[in-house]
């Protein structure tokens, strides 16, 4: 399994409660395909660069959290399908990091 990051950025003006909602859907389809999450990063709300249309509506500020973990490619597939569904998402980025969490971590003792 590779090492993943997803960077979210969703309405800003959402309850709390949603938005752990929205963080545990993206959680539980990562643990149900057999994979690792490894931690969130919330970064909260600040504004967007440009203004954003998404689901039919204009967007300049957003919610921005991040999740770290380790999964197979079919599961990136279905967490696509449901970024691009959920009326609480205005962007998604999913980024892969490496083949393995020592390979990124792991860092050469070189000064420049």
């Amino acid at each position: 399994m590779a090492f993943y990051e997803l960077l979210c950025i969703a309405k800003a003006e959402l309850p709390e409660a949603n938005l752990k909602d929205l963080v545990k859907i993206m959680a539980k389809c990562v643990l149900e395909g057999g994979g690792i999450v490894r931690g969130f990063e919330n970064w909260g709300s600040m504004p967007l660069v440009s203004r954003t249309r998404k689901h039919q509506e204009y967007h300049t500020h957003g919610h921005f959290w991040m999740m770290h973990f380790d999964t197979n490619p079919l599961v990136l597939h279905e967490l696509r399908k449901q970024l691009n569904r959920d009326p609480r998402v205005i962007r998604g980025n999913l980024v892969k990091l490496g083949d393995r969490l020592h390979e990124i971590i792991e860092r050469p003792d070189k000064t420049f």
